[in-house]
């Protein structure tokens, strides 16, 4: 080898740290907290969803709406119910006003701008849980209705032969 090789390798073999063996007591409990209070102090990673989609539930017992994400992942839900409404109350179109509201405040936080609506069911609340999302100040682009129909319903009962 050539001098320069050798007093390479001898360089190296100066930098690296040598373990000399066990730490005092007092500076592994000193780490160990630094350690966890890193770990505690992460900051939590606030998703940013711009484009969503929302699902208005509308039934004569009940409306529940809940929006997503463009990939279908759940950004806020919520219901009459969840609301603190019972009984006759909570199929009021009243009720869905104020169950939009609230979706649309918890949808605010993570940036929803634009929603595609799709309407479900035939409850009283469906056009104002639909007006009360666009008077929230998000911008609708779209809205379906996707209320299942039946095409020809069940087999009927054979006739009773006396």
């Amino acid at each position: 080898m050539s001098k320069e090789k050798e007093e390479k390798i001898e360089d190296t073999a100066e930098e690296t740290p040598i373990d000399v063996g066990e730490t005092s007591d007092a500076s592994k409990t000193a780490g160990d907290d630094t350690d966890k209070k890193a770990a505690k102090k992460k900051k939590k990673f606030k998703r940013h969803v711009p484009t969503g989609t929302a699902y208005v539930k509308a039934t004569f017992n009940n409306t529940i709406i809940s929006i997503t994400d463009t990939q279908g992942n759940t950004v806020a839900t919520s219901s009459a119910g969840s609301i603190g409404y019972s009984g006759s109350k909570k199929s009021t179109p009243y009720v869905a006003g104020l169950v939009a509201n609230n979706v649309a405040a918890k949808a605010k936080t993570f940036g929803l701008g634009e929603l595609n609506v799709f309407v479900k069911g035939i409850g009283s609340g469906r056009e104002s849980a639909v007006r009360a999302l666009q008077a929230s100040g998000i911008n609708i682009t779209a809205i379906r209705d996707v209320t299942p129909l039946p095409h020809n319903g069940c087999r009927r009962k054979k006739a009773r032969r006396v």
